[in-house]
């Protein structure tokens, strides 16, 4: 199953509905995490070891439910070779 497929699947369920709208941001920064993540092969160990940390803080902020402090965005960034950009609207 990809990603489209099981956001779909989770997206019915009204609950995760509801806690993802809330969770809006940071949902949307573990959406793209994951995929890079994922369009580089890199399993979430192995993202950690690039960055020096644990896999349970990749999982931590893969998870949606945390929002990192911006010294970590940038060594994700490092890590996975990608700019970052931060902007408010």
């Amino acid at each position: 199953m990809d990603w489209k497929e099981h956001e779909k699947k989770l997206l019915k369920n009204p609950k995760f509905r509801q806690v993802a709208e809330k969770l809006e941001p940071e949902y949307q920064l573990a959406k793209s995490i994951i995929l890079i993540r994922l369009k580089k092969g890199l399993t979430q160990k192995q993202l950690a070891r690039k960055m020096r940390t644990s896999q349970s803080a990749i999982a931590r902020v893969e998870s949606g439910y945390y929002l990192p402090s911006l010294s970590f965005l940038k060594r994700l960034s490092q890590a996975l070779k990608r700019p970052l950009n931060i902007s408010l609207s």
